[in-house]
């Protein structure tokens, strides 16, 4: 076998590979050794069947297989002589040209064929000591926790039957079919679903058309579905909702004390109060986890500036830019109306996709370098966790996760990432600042395009 390098661009190598007929012949001749005592056929005893005959018979199939082992093992040498780590699997250039393919099959012609490799680069790792981060802290307020627990008691309260009109704060059971342009759609019709008018848990603008309705009466009502709305075939449209008033119930009186604890399945107030507690402490510290992280983020990619390999910087762009394009057209907006033009956004969100997978690279260099592992037991934790956000159907999920190795380590990446996260953080200078609870929750643009 002779390997030439062609070229060398950057992250990718280009060879030529040429593997002489004799070779092939004699892994095929090897090949067909082995099959001689495996195969039966008709006037052969077991084992006797010659050599020459089965080449008759298997010669052309057996040498493609030969060929595509020839290639792989090919592959494997240049990447092992050279010491790549490869970006992407390689790409094999074949020859096309149907004469050319029989000589080689036939065992005339040398197989010769071109393999373009692209590889990832060398990483040099910063000082990771070096980084300053700001942890914002927020505690919990006992005015937060008792806001949460009117919150709590205001969907728990009872209803009462009444006489007259829908108000503020009542509930009513409706029944409604939708319509956009004259045609029902799709998930837009319903019967006796109950609404808390002013919830604000339906369409923004159909719980307020609701008000003055009494039983039994029919009101047109006329909405925009959100731009972000989760059905992307419905989401910034307009649509009208014949809508049918059942029974109206008014809400009653529900006190705040022991006995609403125990309704909950709490021992006491104090000890709903502990526990509304302790879920607002983990909110805010994951939203402050967030936030450190993504300061984290950015002084990696502050320390470590390299190329990354092209094809998978264009395949998380494609991702990215996918994303966009549909949400643009949901809502019905132009690169105009953002203020920006698409060449630009292209220019903008490329760069985006470059500093995502750089920032993937250099994660998995550092987790590798510091023996960062995943266990098995933190894998199959995340498979029930998942399997629990599908109520009857866990045996199903269970056993997609464990029979599908692609999906499995689309569980594994992202504890891996943040195992590596803590051992960043663990090394970096860390400071706590208090924070109000609008600056802990406070998202801005670049918070969104660069998170990774």
């Amino acid at each position: 076998m002779q390997v030439t390098e062609l070229s060398a661009d950057g992250l990718k190598r280009e060879f030529r590979v040429v593997v002489p007929a004799a070779e092939l012949d004699a892994k095929a001749n090897a090949r067909l050794a082995e099959l001689k005592d495996r195969v039966r056929i008709n006037g052969f005893r077991p084992g006797k069947v010659p050599v020459a005959h089965l080449k008759r018979l298997y010669g052309k199939s057996v040498l493609a297989e030969v060929i595509e082992q020839a290639v792989t093992e090919a592959n494997s040498k240049i990447v092992e002589d050279n010491g790549f780590k490869l970006a992407m699997q390689p790409k094999v250039e074949l020859p096309q040209d149907e004469a050319a393919v029989n000589e080689i099959v036939d065992g005339k012609a040398d197989l010769a064929y071109t393999v373009g490799i692209e590889v990832l680069p060398a990483i040099e790792l910063g000082d990771f000591s070096s980084i300053s981060l700001e942890k914002p802290v927020l505690e919990v307020a006992e005015s937060e926790v008792d806001e949460t627990i009117e919150r709590i008691a205001q969907g728990n309260r009872p209803y009462a039957p009444k006489d007259g009109a829908v108000e503020n704060g009542d509930r009513v059971t409706v029944s409604f079919v939708g319509t956009m342009d004259g045609e029902v759609f799709e998930g837009g019709s319903a019967e006796n679903i109950p609404v808390a008018v002013g919830s604000g848990s339906f369409i923004p603008g159909f719980e307020e058309q609701l008000i003055g309705l009494k039983q039994g009466e029919t009101r047109t009502v006329n909405v925009t579905f959100p731009p972000n709305y989760a059905a992307a075939n419905l989401a910034g449209k307009d649509a009208s909702f014949e809508v049918t008033a059942g029974q109206v119930e008014a809400p009653g009186e529900l006190a705040i004390d022991g006995e609403f604890a125990k309704s909950l399945g709490q021992e006491s107030l104090e000890s709903l109060k502990e526990q509304v507690r302790a879920r607002l402490a983990q909110e805010h510290a994951g939203a402050s986890r967030n936030k450190v992280k993504r300061q984290l983020l950015d002084a990696l990619d502050g320390l470590h500036q390299f190329e990354v390999p092209p094809t998978l910087a264009a395949q998380e762009f494609d991702g990215i830019w996918n994303s966009v394009r549909a949400e643009m057209d949901a809502q019905k907006k132009t690169f105009e109306d953002e203020g920006t033009t698409e060449e630009a956004a292209r220019a903008d969100y490329t760069k985006i996709a470059e500093r995502r997978v750089r920032l993937g690279l250099v994660l998995a260099e550092i987790g590798e370098k510091n023996n960062v592992q995943v266990s098995d037991d933190e894998v199959t934790r995340a498979v029930v966790e998942r399997a629990r956000q599908f109520p009857g159907q866990e045996q199903q999920v269970w056993d997609y996760y464990r029979q599908n190795a692609q999906a499995l380590a689309s569980l594994r990446a992202p504890i891996f990432e943040e195992k590596v996260v803590d051992f960043l953080i663990d090394q970096a200078k860390v400071t706590e600042k208090p924070v109000s609870k609008e600056e802990l929750y406070a998202e801005d643009e670049a918070d969104e395009k660069t998170a990774a």
